[in-house]
């Protein structure tokens, strides 16, 4: 929608104000009438609602004559700009607009995907198979048209600048995605980020290794290279197709039987404190804890049925769909699980 519909009518209501104000102050002076009066008869001789048959004098007859064709005129262009205007659907437009601010407004532990291109659209359509909200910052048409035909929330913006990171609901969000094309804009979103939120999780996308590089050194938590993974993933199919096949089966977010699930342990876990074996994990969920990370970033990859879940370590699950849900559940905190 462009803003020159929306400028036409400001101004011809501007203009009508003071036509209004103008022929106020002449009333005034001319018919020696109150403000109120003269006001009144401005109103009433523009809208073409009350013209006296004998204005008073030449000067009034005069003056009322071009109130009139004014005011027709007037009455006609602002008639017109709003006529324009719904015709456009710049009010379904700004209403639509308040009502996707309040959405995004609304958004708790959410996702900020920078850059909207190859990347960012696989990174969306990962988040939508499990059903985890995002919201798109990016200033190319052709990007935000993709984004609203997948039906996500928009933010017409640059990431590398706070103020759309703020409306992106970064203070909100739970991590954020820097995608775009160059290395270097990634770079800037980063630092954006993490001045805005220290805490924050951000995955960035690099080119090459001196990319990769800088990102980190900038606070990037975790930095992807798709060339690089890309050819690691076409040797790993050459020489360990099977592997291969069954991490591709397991890390897709949907339409596999089998996937692969993280779970933190909170503080307010009861289960926090027992062994695997203590928990009867397997018996209970029929999931399988395949990794654990314990809470000073060191991992057990094999872990032993008497291995200890402790608060703030995150276990690795794979199963399917309804037994990981059996394993979120297994280690919800105890007030929800009351609930």
């Amino acid at each position: 929608m462009d803003g020159f519909s929306v400028r036409r009518f400001v101004y011809g209501l501007a203009a009508l104000l003071v036509l209004l104000a103008v022929g106020t102050v002449v009333f005034r002076v001319l018919v020696d009438l109150s403000y109120l009066d003269a006001a009144y008869r401005t109103l009433t001789t523009v809208s073409l609602t009350g013209v006296p048959a004998d204005p008073g004098g030449p000067g009034t007859t005069v003056f009322t004559a071009f109130l009139v064709l004014a005011g027709v005129a007037l009455f006609a262009y602002v008639a017109g700009a709003i006529v324009e205007l719904i015709a456009r659907g710049v009010v379904g437009d700004a209403y639509g607009h308040r009502r996707r601010r309040r959405a995004i407004e609304g958004l708790r532990e959410h996702t900020i995907i920078c850059g909207y291109g190859r990347v960012g659209r696989r990174v969306a359509a990962e988040l939508r198979e499990t059903g985890m909200p995002y919201v798109v910052v990016d200033v190319n048409p052709d990007a935000l048209e993709a984004a609203r035909a997948d039906d996500s929330f928009v933010i017409l913006g640059d990431g590398t600048e706070d103020a759309d990171l703020v409306r992106a609901g970064i203070e909100r969000a739970r991590g954020l995605v820097a995608s775009a094309d160059s290395d270097e804009i990634n770079l800037f979103i980063t630092l954006s980020a993490k001045e805005l939120r220290p805490d924050l999780f951000v995955v960035a996308r690099a080119a090459d290794d001196a990319g990769a590089r800088k990102l980190k050194l900038a606070g990037a938590d975790r930095v992807v290279q798709p060339y690089s993974s890309a050819g690691v993933q076409m040797a790993n199919l050459i020489a360990k197709p099977q592997v291969a096949a069954f991490l591709d089966v397991v890390s897709m977010a949907g339409g596999a039987d089998i996937q692969l699930e993280e779970i933190e342990i909170p503080a307010s876990c009861e289960a926090a404190g027992n062994s695997i074996k203590q928990l009867r994990v397997r018996d209970q969920t029929g999931a399988i804890i395949v990794a654990l990370r314990k809470r000073d970033g060191t991992f057990d990859t094999t872990p032993a049925p008497d291995a200890m879940l402790e608060a703030g370590d995150v276990l690795i699950g794979v199963g399917t769909r309804e037994e990981l849900r059996l394993l979120e559940e297994l280690f919800a905190p105890e007030e929800l699980v009351a609930g």
